[in-house]
């Protein structure tokens, strides 16, 4: 896997929203749905995804950026370092001395260049070591095969973080729990829900691709919701209170006098959950209404205001 940072195109210093915004972008570019035929789109698909797994998530990051992870998440070996520092040559300063060993295990018939690496690593790390050597030699295991799905959600179901049941390709039911801070588009990896492994190996792995469904009250802009909200002429003119739907409910705003149409709100805290725990906003925009039928008192009042304007 290569550098997350490099496969998302941003520099370390990138934030949050940076972050996201270059996630999205290519997530678009590369979906599976826009490149059925080109496999090398789809592997790329499926690379910034994990990046996006590792920098998109505050805690696997640091781990990232302080070597303790890998680009694919997993823990990095971190070599000799418990063996001593200056005297690993011939046993000086509490190092290990490999030259004994050697000279050990040739004593007892385990010469050659196989033999004298193989036995120190046999020897430090034990039965694992064969293990990895052994696999190398025999026939590999192979891992079961990822499966892709897709998962349809209301904006009110990523909102209150609810808990879905999924029926994946392989056969398998699974309840999902929508996560905070997830975009549309975004892909998860569901570890071990793919298909079987064959001769006992680890499955594969599940891609759930989140998709947000329609909703007529709300755009999304990010974490950000934006709505439309009708105001009559009188409230607009006079001020006053109005009611505003949000994903949890109506709420009551006062509106100051002489507010036009296309002035824009902000209601903090009622848009969609992020990953650190805080919500985005919701962004009302005023859309003055006139009355449904004719109105004399106030065409007789847009007529003066039109000649007082004409003679000014």
């Amino acid at each position: 896997m290569r550098n997350p940072y490099d496969v998302l195109g941003v520099s370390r210093s990138a934030d949050e929203a940076e972050i996201k915004k270059a996630f999205r972008k290519l997530a678009k570019a590369y979906h599976p749905d826009r490149n059925k035929n080109d496999a090398k789109a789809q592997d790329r698909f499926a690379e910034v995804n994990q990046a996006y797994e590792i920098l998109g998530d505050a805690k696997k990051r640091e781990q990232f950026d302080r070597g303790a992870i890998d680009g694919d998440g997993k823990p990095r070996f971190t070599g000799f370092e418990g063996f001593g520092g200056g005297g690993a040559g011939r046993g000086g300063g509490g190092g290990f001395d490999f030259e004994s060993m050697a000279r050990g295990r040739a004593g007892a018939g385990g010469g050659g260049a196989g033999g004298f690496g193989e036995d120190i690593f046999s020897h430090l790390f034990g039965e694992a070591f064969r293990s990895a050597g052994g696999a190398g030699r025999g026939a590999p295991s192979q891992k079961g095969e990822d499966v892709a799905a897709e998962l349809t959600v209301g904006l009110d179901q990523v909102a209150g973080e609810a808990k879905l049941r999924l029926n994946l390709p392989s056969g398998r039911e699974v309840d999902v729990v929508v996560p905070k801070g997830v975009v549309d588009g975004q892909v998860i990896r569901l570890r071990g829900l793919g298909y079987p492994g064959a001769h006992g190996a680890e499955p594969g792995d599940a891609l759930l691709t989140i998709r947000f469904a329609a909703d007529s009250r709300f755009q999304v802009e990010g974490a950000d919701l934006r709505t439309s909200v009708e105001v009559p002429l009188e409230d607009a003119v006079l001020g006053g209170p109005i009611r505003i739907q949000t994903l949890t409910g109506a709420v009551e705003m006062k509106i100051p006098p002489m507010t036009s149409s296309g002035r824009v709100f902000r209601l903090r805290g009622k848009g969609l959950p992020k990953k650190d725990g805080t919500r985005g906003d919701l962004l009302a925009a005023i859309a003055v209404t006139l009355p449904a039928t004719a109105d004399e008192a106030l065409t007789e009042f847009a007529r003066k205001r039109r000649a007082a304007a004409a003679a000014s």
